[in-house]
């Protein structure tokens, strides 16, 4: 615990809804809700204008879509959350050399660390120009926390939202915690907020006023002694610079439960590809795949292989995955599979065994063929083109053929797929994004950021001159 309050923690405000009403003006204002849209889908985030309706993350889509009817029901945009975040990040890391981050819109900072604050003024003129600058690249807020230990810090950043800034000044942290639900502190979820509940304890100020060793014969004494310290302000953490990823990884949840085993052949395959795509982009190899599946009653089985050494070799990934799979049992139904990799290096050293087997022709059937790689464009467009895909990447995939095309008849391109808030580009129009689409027919609104609120304009699901395009930066030159 700190004697001046220099340890930040910066918050994105509603982080992935936030960059959509900043790259669609005409969302501006409006709730926003952005997650799976498929009938088993979730809410990641939801804007501040939808959360007046009661919807908020985790919840269930279609319960949102209850709640709020009338929102706007956008997939989620990975790539571009993380090229706004790398932005934020990198003015987080001009502060300090010690930065934490938590996720792509959370992080903490010491101050102290990188010289640029001692004390509370210090420290107030520090968050406040940070969150200047983070408005000024990016157009978006984020509330900012100060105080002595990082769990105050993210305490003061949660009650500075939205678009604020609060500093807890050392010596005030017990008259500021008093009142708060007990579920302010960290480590009390669910279940441990409902047993306290049942003892009578409601607040931060009563679990002090019960004292540790009730505290301990309640809970435990590892959880009991920890969470009594925090009641009292009590934190000693320090930040930690960012770590290398362990792993990389990606997933579809299905709207529809698969039982098909060569569709599971070829979902598996494009996972594969999908991962190795990732993992490349990290600048990293891997020597473990990792197989997930989650079949029709919940269960949830993890299969993994261990090459001889790291590869980022997409032959190779498939031909382990498609082994991983032969193992797993999917009579019932499958509703979710991922594809992993783990033991990260910076380097590659082909695996000429399984390089070997991807040559061989018995490797070759065993791939999915057409049906393995027919959908895998239009997954990668419509499921969250950062990997962590909902039921939107299964979507993508719907058109792809369940099974091999017979030698000589022609194979008939699969229905393209237009997901709700995807960029597009017209030949005509320029850049927007999907309204919807449904009937043979897809609606788009032309319009960038920047711009005034565009145009909507409707047009066949396989129109030649409308194509899937990248996102546009949020503030910069938007007209290429």
């Amino acid at each position: 615990m700190r004697a001046a309050p220099t340890i930040l923690h910066l918050d994105m405000d509603a982080f992935y809804a936030s960059v959509e009403q900043a790259s669609k003006p005409s969302l501006r204002g409006k709730a926003v809700i952005v997650g799976g849209l498929g009938p088993r889908g979730v809410v990641a985030t939801a804007s501040y204008e939808a959360r007046r309706f009661g919807v908020h993350s985790a919840m269930p889509t279609a319960q949102a879509r209850r709640l709020c009817p009338n929102g706007a029901y956008l997939i989620p945009r990975f790539t571009l959350y993380r090229q706004v975040s790398d932005v934020v990040m990198a003015m987080l890391r001009e502060l300090s050399p010690l930065v934490e981050p938590l996720s792509l819109d959370e992080a903490f900072v010491d101050l102290e660390a990188g010289g640029v604050a001692f004390d509370a003024d210090s420290a107030r003129a520090t968050g406040e120009r940070l969150r200047a600058d983070i408005r000024a690249a990016t157009g978006l807020s984020g509330s900012v926390g100060l105080a002595g230990s990082k769990m105050l810090a993210k305490v003061a950043s949660e009650e500075a939202k939205p678009a604020g800034l609060l500093l807890i000044e050392p010596g005030t942290e017990r008259e500021l915690l008093a009142p708060m639900s007990v579920r302010t502190l960290p480590g009390v979820g669910p279940a441990t907020g409902e047993h306290l509940r049942r003892a009578g304890i409601t607040t931060v100020g009563e679990l002090v006023e019960a004292g540790e060793d009730e505290l301990v014969r309640m809970i435990g004494r590892a959880h009991g002694a920890g969470l009594y310290r925090m009641a009292l302000g009590l934190d000693d953490r320090a930040v930690v610079a960012e770590r290398d990823a362990k792993s990389v990884s990606v997933e579809d949840t299905f709207d529809v439960d698969l039982h098909d085993r060569v569709r599971i052949r070829g979902e598996v395959q494009r996972l594969a590809d999908r991962c190795v795509t990732r993992l490349r982009g990290s600048g990293h190899s891997g020597r473990t795949i990792v197989l997930k599946v989650r079949r029709y009653d919940f269960s949830t089985l993890t299969r993994s292989e261990t090459l001889r050494g790291p590869t980022d070799d997409p032959g190779v990934v498939r031909e382990a995955a498609a082994r991983l799979l032969e193992a797993v049992d999917t009579t019932g139904g499958v509703r979710l599979l991922g594809v992993g990799v783990t033991g990260l290096a910076d380097y590659t050293q082909e695996d000429l065994f399984a390089q070997s087997l991807a040559a061989g022709p018995e490797a070759a059937g065993g791939t999915g063929g057409a049906a393995g790689t027919g959908g895998a464009g239009g997954a990668d467009r419509t499921g969250a083109a950062g990997g962590t895909a909902g039921p939107e990447a299964a979507d993508g995939a719907a058109g792809a053929p369940e099974g091999p095309v017979p030698p000589g008849e022609p194979q008939e391109a699969p229905e393209r797929r237009w997901a709700a808030g995807s960029d597009v580009r017209h030949v005509l129009y320029g850049p927007g994004w999907v309204q919807g689409s449904g009937v043979g027919r897809v609606t788009v609104r032309f319009e960038q950021p920047g711009s005034e609120p565009g145009r909507v304009r409707t047009f066949r699901v396989d129109d030649p001159d409308l194509e899937p395009s990248d996102p546009l930066p949020l503030v910069g030159d938007t007209a290429g």
